[in-house]
């Protein structure tokens, strides 16, 4: 138990305490107008942008953009509270000029501090939560109303601009790698075409359908090497007999004339022969020949189905790109800009002084209730009944001997009346 049982007790206390009490109290509610002096108001404004649905449905053409709405913001809200755009933006509205020894990355962390971004899930449809967001909200506090006003709406500004540019990119760099895919493709084609027709042009003999023809040929170039033979013959044999019937100068001269044909003959049938050599061997490679070519045909059909393919993803890409530019597909709008705010966020200097006297005031009361504590005088008949169970016969009352210190105020006009003495 302490030494405070009774009303009159707390009232011997305040009347004991009364210099510290008031002490305490004054100084507390000096520190706490201080404070309230020096507190800073901050404002908010808050700026609203709305995650609109694309224009054109998805079944007719569809955006090449993908991923939910709210990984696109969070990839778009990290590029927003990069140093160098919070520099650009703390530089252009000139925030904390007023704090000129703040570095740079203070300055940086304090406005990333003062920002929130908020994004509002649309309602779900079904039971999959497919991280739609419908609504995003942009607050910006600040030291005045303008600055809060103008910060916010920079950053939605900066959000819908970004949100553009990225989804354009986006579709621009997907069209851009179909038409590098569908340009490589058509060089390939090109390119095997080519091959193709070099290998023709080299086994031009062997091209399907040429075969019979060519066997054709050899059974003709048969026929006039049998001529030929017949010819030859019939020739051989008018030299023998005009050398055997005829004088030996005519003889010799028939014998010339037939040794030409003999020989024109010849060149024939070795032209013939070579010629039927070469379609033999012709015919002997054509079915490599076929082989080669099915293997060109089928390599020539894969890539033009590749080549078709990639023209249709190449025109959808298109597509989804237009979209993108005429902004026909998912869009950020600004439903509420960022509004001058009328009052503070933050508490009132005049409640932040009543806290200060009141803490002020229950400090005084239990610095005085630990000194009475720690100091556990008997003071009253009261208390010693109480502590000791019995009553004091007599209680002698304090006397101060000591002579009474006049007042303040009769001091002054003391002194005041013996000033104005020697004048009298």
């Amino acid at each position: 138990m302490g030494p405070i049982h009774s009303i009159s007790d707390v009232v011997d206390m305040l009347r004991r305490r009364a210099r510290l009490i008031i002490a305490v109290i004054f100084v507390g509610s000096l520190l706490s107008l201080y404070a309230a002096m020096m507190h800073q108001h901050e404002y908010e404004s808050h700026e609203v942008i709305q995650i609109a649905r694309p224009v054109v449905s998805d079944e007719l053409a569809s955006s090449t953009v993908e991923g939910s709405a709210a990984r696109r913001l969070q990839l778009i809200q990290q590029v927003l509270t990069t140093r160098g755009t919070m520099l650009e933006i703390i530089e252009k509205y000139g925030i904390y000029d007023d704090l000129p020894a703040l570095k740079p990355q203070a300055k940086v962390t304090m406005l990333r501090n003062a920002i929130r971004i908020e994004g509002i899930a649309a309602a779900r449809e079904g039971y999959a939560d497919d991280g739609a967001i419908s609504v995003l909200s942009i607050t910006a506090r600040m030291a005045t109303p303008e600055l809060a006003q103008q910060v916010a709406h920079e950053f939605g500004q900066r959000t819908v601009e970004l949100s553009k540019q990225s989804r354009i990119e986006n579709a621009r760099a997907t069209l851009n790698f179909f038409d590098a895919q569908k340009a490589a493709l058509e060089q390939d084609v090109e390119t095997l075409e080519a091959e193709i027709e070099a290998y023709r042009a080299t086994h031009q003999l062997s091209l399907p359908g040429a075969v019979e023809a060519r066997r054709d040929e050899i059974r003709t170039i048969n026929d006039g090497l049998l001529d030929i033979a017949r010819e030859r013959i019939q020739i051989e044999r008018a030299i023998e007999l005009a050398l055997q019937s005829e004088r030996p100068a005519t003889a010799e001269r028939l014998r010339k004339d037939l040794g030409e044909q003999l020989a024109t003959l010849d060149a024939q049938r070795d032209l013939l022969e070579e010629r039927k050599y070469a379609l033999e061997r012709l015919i002997e490679g054509s079915p490599e020949v076929e082989r080669v070519l099915g293997a060109y045909d089928r390599s020539l059909d894969q890539l033009r189905d590749q080549l078709a393919q990639v023209a249709s993803r190449r025109n959808e890409a298109e597509m989804g790109f237009l979209i993108e530019a005429e902004r026909q597909a998912e869009r950020l709008m600004v439903i509420e800009e960022a509004a001058l705010p009328d009052y503070p966020v933050t508490e009132s200097r005049k409640k932040i002084a009543l806290l200060g006297l009141a803490a002020s005031i229950g400090l005084a009361l239990a610095l005085a209730y630990v000194l009475e504590w720690r100091n556990p005088v008997i003071r009253s008949a009261d208390q010693m009944e109480r502590e000791l169970g019995f009553r004091p016969v007599v209680v002698v009352p304090f006397l101060d001997a000591s002579a009474p210190r006049p007042s303040l105020w009769r001091r002054m006009t003391r002194r005041f009346r013996g000033s104005r003495a020697p004048a009298e």
